[in-house]
């Protein structure tokens, strides 16, 4: 379990998904794409958020579908 990975994961999701995001399948696979870059370009592989997750598009819908500004987790 990588502690970075999922810790980089939660804090990406926070500062890059925005409240009017799309709950669509383009949307949620460019969202990905951009997560995977931003972890690449900081030291973070891939293997290091996926093992935390069982999906991370699935991961993305959630945080698109459940977002609630202003609220703790």
């Amino acid at each position: 379990m990588s502690k970075r990975g999922i810790n980089f994961l939660h804090k990406w999701i926070e500062n890059n998904v925005p409240e009017t995001a799309k709950a669509d399948v383009v949307s949620i696979d460019e969202l990905t794409h951009k997560l995977i870059a931003d972890a690449k370009s900081v030291g973070i592989k891939r293997d290091e958020i996926d093992e935390d997750v069982d999906s991370l598009y699935r991961t993305i819908l959630d945080a698109i579908i459940h977002f609630t500004p202003g609220l703790p987790e």
